[in-house]
């Protein structure tokens, strides 16, 4: 089962999240970019000016100097009309730039001369033209801004100044002020700020598109798993996340696919447990109440009830073993199983469990091998947990062991390690089994021919009790020949409580 996903953007969504801060960062990031190239070009203008209208104001003070002698009449308000009328045309056809205004001051700031492209200047013949200018300019030597002059402009201008000294350089004939509009600049930034737009909305736009593919592709699987999750809250593992890349969001939806298998095999395996346990304790109880009710009401006779109660002994054992079995089950998952260490021997707790199981060895004529071979070998662990390892191995071995067939065991040691093995003839295990013969509630015995009793719990329980000790287990098998399992427990064990 495939799942489709929802309306992506919805309240409080990832991709919702997503496309907003992304197009924030894309739109501030045009915002600043705007900024700084308002700034640059700014600032880029504001140079090129000041140094072009420097340069003018040197000029025309090297000009009016050429035209002027020492003491020159050309700043007298009264005298030498003519000589200033003739400096002001020559001075006109030398500055002939449009837009760029010179004005000429004495050094009280009363206008001389002026060469002017523009239009509506309004200078006023003995008042004094930026006074504050002058002051700076005699204060400085040097004068730039931009700025409004105040009754002579409506726009705010470039300006430069320079003085004008006499031959000596001590002295200040007047003062050279070159001023330029700032249209053209402001033109130039419009239009450069209008291509600029256009294109940030452009780039925009396909900024967004691209981001809501994006994040519209990348927020799809987490969308399918939020929605899969839902779907196993209710108890349909059958969902699953299409991968479709080969990042990180692929490697999740993988994962939470092979969860999703492994949810879904857990699942197949908790229902044959219920079923296994149904089973084993409807079973016996069946049978305990069926032969204690024929006790009870004289069906079945005297002479047969030791038969009978044996029967129903045999059976209470049984459910003693299923229980005791779920028990340590719950122990394991919750942690509360400790390890009780000790030093003891395996080759005795070996001889113990096969006396055990002297009875079944004998109807079925199975052989024993290798006991006479192997000498005592101590180990350090907890022998009651062992015992129960070794028993559960050993109960598989007969049950599955063939008729005439054999069981062999080995112990033995080196200096890090003691191994167990226990062999057995017969069908063995399938290879493809042999992975799952220590998962929880598996059993190969599919049709319960011979393991009758079983649940699949004790070589999950041998491998847990295994592996609490330090070791591992493993399982060999040719199959319908033998079937083998070999443990280690290591020598140095770090545990507190060791002798």
């Amino acid at each position: 089962m495939k799942l489709k996903s929802k309306s992506f953007y919805s309240k409080k969504s990832i991709f919702r999240k997503y496309m907003n801060v992304s197009v924030l960062i894309v739109f501030f990031s045009f915002l600043i970019l705007g900024i700084i190239l308002t700034l640059t070009i700014t600032n880029y203008w504001s140079n090129e000016k000041r140094q072009v209208l420097d340069s003018r104001a040197d000029n025309v003070v090297k000009f009016i100097r050429q035209h002027s002698a020492i003491e020159s009449p050309i700043f007298g308000r009264d005298i030498y009309i003519n000589q200033r009328d003739t400096v002001g045309e020559l001075l006109s056809l030398y500055v002939d730039d449009v837009g760029v205004d010179v004005i000429v001051t004495d050094k009280s700031a009363i206008p001389v001369m002026s060469v002017c492209s523009t239009e509506n200047i309004n200078i006023i013949p003995n008042t004094p033209f930026a006074p504050d200018i002058v002051k700076q300019t005699i204060e400085e030597s040097k004068y730039f801004s931009k700025r409004k002059i105040d009754g002579v402009y409506e726009n705010d201008r470039y300006i430069s100044a320079r003085p004008i000294y006499y031959t000596s350089q001590s002295n200040i004939m007047g003062i050279v002020i070159v001023t330029s509009s700032t249209d053209d600049m402001a033109s130039f930034t419009d239009m450069v700020m209008r291509i600029f737009i256009l294109s940030a909305i452009a780039t925009l736009s396909i900024s967004v598109l691209a981001i809501g593919i994006f994040s519209y592709n990348l927020v799809k699987p987490l969308k399918q798993m939020a929605q899969a999750a839902k779907q196993f809250g209710k108890g349909n593992f059958s969902v699953r996340v299409n991968v479709t890349s080969d990042d990180e969001v692929g490697d999740l939806a993988r994962s939470f696919n092979n969860m999703a298998e492994s949810l879904s095999a857990s699942e197949n395996v908790r229902r044959s447990f219920v079923a296994n346990v149904s089973h084993e304790l409807k079973t016996p109880m069946t049978t305990i109440a069926g032969f204690i009710d024929g006790i009870l009401d004289g069906t079945i006779p005297e002479q047969k009830q030791d038969y009978y109660l044996h029967i129903v002994s045999d059976e209470i054992k049984r459910l003693a073993r299923l229980v005791r079995s779920m028990l340590d089950l719950s122990r394991l998952d919750s942690g509360e199983m400790k390890l009780n260490y000790q030093k003891f021997d395996l080759l005795s707790i070996l001889v113990t469990i096969i006396i055990t199981f002297e009875h079944e060895i004998e109807n079925k004529h199975i052989e024993i091998k290798g006991l006479d071979t192997i000498s005592p070998k101590f180990v350090y662990g907890d022998r009651d947990l062992i015992h129960q390892v070794i028993y559960n191995l050993i109960e598989n071995a007969v049950k599955f062991t063939n008729e005439n067939g054999y069981i062999e065991f080995n112990i033995t040691e080196n200096s890090e390690q003691t191994d167990f093995f226990v062999k057995n003839s017969g069908m063995g295990i399938k290879q493809s089994e042999i992975s799952l013969v220590f998962d929880r509630f598996y059993k190969t015995d599919k049709s319960r021919s011979k393991d009758k009793k079983g649940l699949g719990l004790g070589l999950y329980l041998v491998r847990s009790i295994i592996r609490m000790h330090g070791g591992d287990i493993t399982a060999k098998s040719e199959y319908g020949e033998y079937c083998e399992f070999d443990f280690y427990i290591p020598k140095k064990q770090d545990k507190k409580g060791l002798p």
